[in-house]
């Protein structure tokens, strides 16, 4: 589960080197942060101060961590526990997003480790131009999540009742009744309609309209897709989650994060709202999120890409 930055050491089986009693840990490169706003986080290892590690022109947050907790595959078994992945994921954002409040930020990817800060500071070094060229595009900018869902078993929109004035009344009618077949004939042997036909007439129908629902909603997301990057400086779809995490039955049409000049959050949150009540909206459900550290921006975010 480990994601080391180039330069990272680990053993020919892919294990992480004990030699050390600890690891150090990486959270996050910034430039000009201080330090103080780093005092009391708790970070991934309790009691452990959470620092600076200066390298070139930049800074790591890091920590030192028992490097026996955090090898490949003791760090597996407890990020495979959905409560202890949650718990590692909060901590870790918790040190990005106070970093980020202070100071340019990069976020790095959940459990960067190596086995020494000098491992660490050399792979660091040999990234320092990216990394200044990252932070450049996400300084002064924030991530907004927007996700597009199906609404399921939502009923088409009803046509809106005349408002002119009432139709004449009809004139009486005189029925006659003629010879005709008797009551019991049903609908199907007065029209020719076989039983099986009527019911793959309306098999036919059911999977027509579910198509149409399905179109009309991926149309609906590109809408939304289009309008927000028209305010947002960058956009990227991720990949859709299927419903064993949206839930049962909440189709996700669209997953996508935008990258916003702070200052304009206004905008975007007014162009949802705006959207969800429109015409050809009535039928899928948005959800906003944010703002986040721009995590979706660090790797060639800057460009549309689905995931």
């Amino acid at each position: 589960m480990t994601r080391p930055l180039p330069g990272a050491v680990v053993t020919p089986g892919g294990h992480p080197a004990t030699t050390t009693a600890t690891a150090t840990y990486l959270f996050a490169v910034c430039h000009g942060c201080d330090p103080a706003v780093l005092t009391g986080l708790a970070g991934q290892a309790a009691g452990a101060p959470v620092r600076l590690l200066r390298f070139g022109s930049l800074e790591a947050v890091v920590q030192d961590v028992p490097a026996e907790m955090f090898g490949e595959e003791a760090l597996r078994e407890r990020l495979a526990n959905r409560a202890e992945l949650e718990h590692c994921a909060r901590a870790h954002h918790a040190v990005v997003a106070a970093a980020a409040g202070r100071a340019p930020t990069l976020p790095l990817p959940l459990a960067t480790l190596y086995l020494s800060d000098e491992r660490a500071r050399a792979a660091l070094c040999e990234d320092e131009n990216r990394f200044r060229s990252v932070m450049g595009r996400i300084a002064g900018r924030v991530e907004w999540g927007v996700k597009v869902y199906a609404a399921p078993g939502r009923p088409p929109p009803t046509r809106p009742e005349r408002t002119g004035p009432p139709a004449p009344a009809a004139a009486p009618t005189t029925t006659t009744l003629t010879a005709t077949a008797p009551p019991e004939t049903t609908t199907a042997a007065r029209t020719g309609t076989r039983p099986g036909h009527a019911y793959l007439d309306r098999a036919r129908g059911a999977r027509r309209a579910r198509e149409e629902r399905q179109e009309a909603g991926l149309n609906a997301a590109a809408s939304v897709d289009r309008a927000l990057r028209d305010i947002a400086v960058a956009g990227r779809r991720l990949r859709s989650h299927d419903t064993g995490v949206t839930g049962a039955g909440r189709v996700q049409l669209l997953n996508a994060a935008y990258l916003v000049e702070k200052g304009r959050e206004a905008d975007l949150i007014g162009a949802v709202e705006l959207l969800r009540t429109s015409p050809g909206y009535e039928r899928v459900e948005l959800e906003v999120t944010g703002p986040w550290v721009p995590y979706s921006f660090v790797d060639g975010g800057d460009l549309d890409a689905d995931q």
